[in-house]
């Protein structure tokens, strides 16, 4: 007995250590199974569609606001084309496409697309979905605007940041934009390294069945990356997903931009167009061709 109680100590022990362990900066991205994952998907998407939560997507007040500033900054008309990467449920598209735009939104969500492309139809609306992960997406097509909201940029790692501006910079028209947000540094300051574990973690997000959940938190001074690794405990399997938080300067942030070709046009407090503000956890910027 006190051999076996050892050996599961043993177990129980390197298990914790893994659920523990520090990862190397973007050493796994896990985004598509938190947004393909039947139980997930569904969570995220409730998310997305309650207006008065700032999670998934931003409260719908909020969106109101910054749609109607979109079109009035960027002179949003019939035939204005726009491309929405990570379109989620379509809050932004069907908005936007209700302003006479021409829309195109990508996502690797099928359940997330497929409530955009019912709301379409409900309302009448000429938008084209397309499911597929958007750093694969090509297309011959030309678009006035492109858009990453709340700050799909920050998930990415250095190589993807990359590929996807130089990818934005291909897919504009002459003189077009691109409107995205990040997290600030100051974002960064205020986190904190921490460990915590519970029974149905998050209320159920992680599964529809009784489950254990394991939240890590890590920071990364020289990168200014936060990482939030959640390690979930199900009867018939054992997964992770890590959730990966850049931070950025507006001086860090327009290197990166120059490194593919683009340059800022406007800093801004958020996609709504408030001020910009060094203190607040995030910011936007309009970029051009260089």
């Amino acid at each position: 007995m006190e051999n076996s109680n050892r050996e599961d100590g043993g177990r129980l022990y390197e298990f914790l250590e893994q659920v523990c362990a520090r990862p190397a900066p973007f050493e796994r991205c896990t985004t598509r199974e938190l947004w393909t994952d039947a139980h997930t998907s569904g969570m995220m998407l409730k998310l997305h569609l309650d207006a008065e939560a700032d999670a998934a997507s931003r409260s719908g007040a909020f969106i109101a606001r910054s749609t109607d500033w979109i079109a009035d900054r960027f002179g949003v008309g019939a035939g204005f084309k726009i491309a929405d990467f990570g379109c989620g449920p379509g809050l932004y598209t069907t908005a936007l496409a209700k302003k006479g735009a021409q829309v195109t939104g990508i996502d690797f969500s099928e359940r997330s697309l497929r409530h955009a492309r019912e709301a379409a139809q409900r309302q009448g609306l000429d938008i084209n979905y397309i499911n597929q992960d958007y750093l694969s997406f090509k297309s011959s097509e030309r678009f006035r605007l492109i858009l990453l909201i709340t700050c799909d940029y920050c998930a990415l790692s250095p190589a993807n940041r990359t590929a996807l501006l130089r990818k934005f910079g291909a897919l504009l028209e002459p003189g077009g934009q691109i409107l995205f947000d990040v997290y600030s540094l100051n974002a960064f300051t205020a986190r904190q390294e921490s460990t915590s574990f519970g029974a149905n973690q998050l209320d159920g997000f992680w599964a529809d069945e009784r489950y254990y959940g394991f939240h890590s938190s890590f920071l990364y001074e020289e990168e200014k990356l936060a990482l939030d690794k959640y390690t979930i405990v199900e009867r018939e399997r054992v997964r992770e997903v890590y959730n990966w938080f850049q931070h950025f300067s507006p001086e860090s942030l327009a290197e990166e931009l120059a490194t593919a070709g683009l340059r800022v046009e406007s800093l801004l407090g958020d996609v709504a167009g408030a001020p910009f503000d060094g203190a607040r956890p995030e910011f936007a910027i309009v970029a051009t061709t260089a």
